[in-house]
């Protein structure tokens, strides 16, 4: 019941970007020549890079859930095959506020270029796209310690626990899958 709901919440949530999707490719369209001069503030390849960070958290985010599937909440060993769900959210959780420390510092980059929020429709669009993604990530790594604080608590890590594990996987991939919608429309696309 909880998967099902959390995947009708995650439709919701593919509507509100889309509807910023609109929003930024309506202002594109009919501001051109203003995309032409801002876009070249971009930073590409640091994007780039953040990108690959959030993307690899999402290949750890599954090996955090094919261990709670395991049934198996911590490390048998300190080798990594044998690390359980709570290790590897952890890094999940590392790489997550990793992509968003790369996003804050982006953004401070911009902003001493002149690129602001009210500085132009650009800077509007820039900003509320990758900001309403940065406070979905956000609350992705509030999940997370969520998850392995009850990992922690419960006293026989059961299906439950494991659910809960499986929902929060679906969140953190959807992030990641709507970042790298953005990643390409807003640094890759001409």
């Amino acid at each position: 019941m909880v998967a099902v709901g959390t995947i009708v919440w995650l439709g919701s949530e593919v509507m509100f970007f889309a509807g910023l999707f609109a929003i930024y490719f309506t202002l594109r369209s009919v501001s051109p020549d203003l995309w032409a001069s801002q876009t070249p503030h971009l930073n590409v390849v640091y994007a780039g890079i953040n990108t690959c960070v959030l993307v690899a958290s999402s290949f750890t985010c599954q090996f955090g859930v094919f261990a709670a599937e395991r049934l198996q909440p911590r490390r048998k060993s300190w080798k990594i095959s044998e690390w359980g769900m709570v290790e590897w959210f952890f890094v999940t959780y590392v790489m997550g506020a990793l992509f968003v420390i790369g996003q804050v510092f982006e953004y401070a980059t911009l902003v001493s270029e002149g690129v602001r929020l009210d500085s132009s429709a650009y800077g509007s669009a820039f900003y509320l796209t990758t900001g309403f993604h940065a406070l979905h990530v956000t609350g992705g790594l509030i999940a997370f310690l969520l998850v392995i604080g009850r990992a922690y608590a419960a006293k026989n890590f059961g299906h439950k626990e494991a659910s809960s594990a499986i929902v929060v996987s679906y969140y953190w991939h959807f992030v990641d899958v709507v970042w790298i919608g953005l990643f390409a429309v807003i640094y890759l696309l001409k």
